[in-house]
C-alpha cells in the first residue's frame, strides 16, 4: 500500500469521525426531548403534565409560578470547610445570593392560603466566578422516589370536571404504584402552614456530595433554617390571597431575615438515590454560616427572574449524587426556563 493511498484513508477516516460528533450530539438532543422513544418519559411530557395540572400561563415558569426575588448575602462560618473545597465555604467569606420564594404550582394568580408547599432557591455568586444554585422546598421529604412517580402524581392529583377534586380511585392506583407516597400524604394531612416565609425551614431534599481537598465525599443534604421564630398561619391571613409577599416586604423593611445553612452529613446505609425517605434525626450536622436577605422586588423586573434554579449547576467542592430526580429537575428547569423566556420576549409576554 502505498504511503498517498494510506494518507487518504486516514483522511476519510479523520472527516467519518468529526462528522460523527455533531451527528452524536443530534441524537443527544433528539433522545433528551423524547423525540426517539415517544414511551420514554422527558422533560416534554413533566412540563405538559405540571400545565395540565396549573394551567399554561405564558411567561411564568410552569411550577412555582408564583413567587417574589429577595437579594442578600451568605456569611461562612468556616466550619463546613472541613467537607467541601467550595471557596464559599472558607472562614468568613461572604457571597452574593440572588433568590426567590414562591409557592408550588403552575398558577401565578393562585392565593397564598391555598398552597401548603413553599420554595426558596438560591443562586450563590462566587469570587471566582463559579456559581452554586440549589432549590429547596419547606416539606421534610419529597412525595416520591423517581421522575415518573412525579409524573404519575401530576396525573392522578388532577380535579374530575365533574366533582372539582381529584379521583379517589386514581390516588388509590398511585399508592399502589408509588407506595413511598404514603408518608407524604400522612404529613400533608396534618401539616400546618407557617404564617411568614421568614420562619419556614427550606430543605434541599436531594442528596449531594461535599468533596474536601483531599477528594474525599461526603454524603449531605442541607437545609436553611430560620432564625425567625415559627407560628403558625393566621386565620386573617387565611383569606388574604398575598399574605406571604406583604408580610415578607413588612419584616424586611424592619430588619434583615437570616436563616443558618444546616448541613446534614449521612450515615453509612443512608440513601442518596431516594429523596423520598427522611434521614435519621440523629445524623451529624454543621452550622455552614448565615444567609442574610436584605430586600425582596417584583418578580419582573427583579434580579432572580432570568435565573434557572438548575440544581445541578455546582462549583468545585459539591457534586451531585446518584438522585434520579436531579437530572429530571435540571431538564425540566431547562424546558421551562427557554419557554418562559421565549414568552416574555413576545409582546404579550409578561412575569409576576
Amino acid at each position: 500500500m502505498s504511503h498517498s493511498t494510506l494518507s487518504r484513508r486516514q483522511m476519510l477516516a479523520r472527516l467519518a469521525l468529526i462528522g460523527a460528533v455533531p451527528l452524536a450530539l443530534i441524537l443527544l438532543f433528539l433522545w433528551a426531548g423524547g423525540w426517539l422513544s415517544p414511551q420514554r418519559l422527558s422533560a416534554d411530557k413533566l412540563i405538559g403534565a405540571l400545565e395540565q395540572s396549573g394551567g399554561k400561563h405564558p411567561g411564568f415558569r410552569r411550577n412555582h409560578a408564583k413567587g417574589v426575588c429577595v437579594v442578600g448575602t451568605f456569611t461562612s462560618s468556616g466550619d463546613a470547610s472541613v467537607i467541601s473545597r467550595a471557596a464559599l465555604f472558607a472562614p468568613g467569606v461572604t457571597t452574593p445570593v440572588t433568590g426567590r420564594f414562591a409557592i408550588a404550582g403552575g398558577n401565578p394568580q393562585a392565593p397564598d392560603y391555598a398552597v401548603p408547599v413553599r420554595s426558596m432557591a438560591l443562586q450563590f455568586q462566587l469570587a471566582d466566578g463559579e456559581q452554586w444554585r440549589t432549590g429547596m422546598n419547606a416539606i421534610p421529604f419529597f412525595p416520591v422516589a423517581t421522575a415518573q412517580g412525579f409524573y404519575d402524581q401530576q396525573v392522578a392529583s388532577r380535579p374530575d370536571p365533574s366533582t372539582g377534586k381529584p379521583d379517589p380511585a386514581r390516588i388509590k392506583a398511585l399508592i399502589q404504584h408509588h407506595p413511598e407516597i404514603a408518608p407524604f400524604m400522612s404529613w400533608a394531612k396534618h401539616y400546618v402552614p407557617s404564617s411568614s416565609w421568614g420562619s419556614d425551614r427550606f430543605n434541599s431534599l436531594n442528596a449531594f456530595f461535599f468533596v474536601d481537598k483531599a477528594d474525599t465525599r461526603h454524603l449531605v443534604r442541607w437545609s436553611m433554617v430560620p432564625q425567625m421564630p415559627r407560628q403558625p398561619i393566621t386565620g386573617a391571613q387565611k383569606t388574604d390571597k398575598q399574605f406571604l409577599q406583604e408580610d415578607l416586604q413588612q419584616r424586611l423593611a424592619r430588619a434583615p431575615l437570616k436563616w443558618d445553612l444546616i448541613i446534614t452529613v449521612a450515615s453509612a446505609g443512608d440513601p442518596q438515590d431516594d429523596a423520598s425517605r427522611a434521614w435519621p434525626v440523629d445524623r451529624k450536622t454543621i452550622n455552614a454560616g448565615t444567609l442574610t436577605v436584605d430586600r425582596a422586588v417584583p418578580q419582573l423586573p427583579g434580579a432572580c427572574n432570568d435565573i434557572n434554579y438548575d440544581p445541578l449547576i455546582l462549583p468545585d467542592g459539591i457534586a451531585a449524587s446518584d438522585d434520579p430526580l436531579l437530572n429530571a429537575r435540571s431538564a425540566a428547569y431547562a424546558k421551562s426556563y427557554n419557554l418562559r423566556t421565549r414568552e416574555q420576549s413576545e409582546p404579550s409576554g409578561h412575569s409576576l
